[in-house]
């Protein structure tokens, strides 16, 4: 399912001067990791994108999970656009505060919920800032519309899925987290996880596919992954410690012809909190 880069990044001219179009919906996709104490939430209502919606990562999950912001059912995800005021065949816009962290996530999931029409705004917010734009305060609120949600099952991986494709070498299995974490040098921020990865898995930190808050050129990211001995014609399954950065490594693949990706959901905090998961240090 490879994307071509100009049809999922989108300038901020290009929003800008859609903005008031009924069927363009901008998303703050913002999202914090736990150990920033940073609300994004809060942060949306103080300054967002004109008729911004916000776009909840870790409430629009499997609430009966038990792990941090899992895909939900699609009838749950359905319900949820339905009340932000997003419809079938809008064009969707996801950004966050950061340029490119957390977007992917919600790009992401929005394609695999059968979204046809999904882009990412390159430079996100601080773009949106740095050139001239204004923002709005409080909450977006827009009509609601029809969803329907045609959940890609095909685009996911859970435990038995990833820890087979490992053992039997069908799969390369590309972890975003930063290095440190990868090794098991440093502590997850999530409690109760073990140090660590998969055995067999690369490391390839999301953060060095991005500079200044945009997606790095593709001829950088073909040779970051094929530093990590990453083949693009063979399948990938991309993993991070919850989700949400794998995303960033699926958005790059797609955007350099890779294949086959997948994305495995539960990541780190289901793989490091089980007994029977395998873990390697170094």
């Amino acid at each position: 399912m490879a994307t071509n880069r100009d049809d999922v990044l989108v300038s901020v001219d290009w929003l800008a001067d859609r903005l008031r179009a009924p069927d363009v919906v901008p998303v703050d996709a913002t999202w914090h990791l736990p150990t920033t104490g940073r609300l994004a939430a809060e942060e949306y209502l103080a300054g967002h994108i004109p008729g911004a919606v916000f776009f909840d990562i870790d409430g629009i999950t499997d609430q009966a999970s038990g792990l941090p912001h899992m895909l939900p059912p699609p009838e749950v995800f359905s319900s949820r656009m339905r009340r932000l005021g997003i419809g079938d065949g809008q064009t969707v816009v996801v950004y966050d505060a950061y340029g490119l962290f957390s977007a992917p996530r919600a790009w992401w999931t929005f394609k695999v919920m059968g979204v046809k029409d999904v882009k990412i705004l390159d430079g996100g917010l601080p773009a949106w800032v740095a050139e001239g734009h204004m923002l709005a305060e409080g909450p977006t609120r827009r009509t609601e519309r029809h969803f329907t949600a045609r959940m890609d099952h095909t685009a996911v991986r859970d435990f038995a899925a990833v820890k087979a494709a490992l053992d039997g070498g069908t799969a390369q299995v590309v972890d975003a987290r930063p290095a440190g974490r990868f090794r098991g040098d440093d502590p997850e921020p999530r409690p109760g996880l073990k140090a660590g990865h998969m055995p067999g898995a690369v490391n390839l930190p999301f953060g060095e596919l991005v500079e200044d808050g945009r997606l790095k050129d593709p001829a950088a990211i073909r040779a970051a992954f094929a530093a990590r001995g990453v083949d693009l014609d063979k399948p990938v399954i991309t993993t991070c410690g919850s989700g949400v950065t794998a995303a960033m490594l699926t958005l790059a693949l797609e955007t350099v012809g890779a294949r086959t990706v997948t994305l495995y959901d539960g990541s780190w905090a289901e793989w490091g909190g089980r007994e029977d998961a395998p873990v390697e240090k170094g």
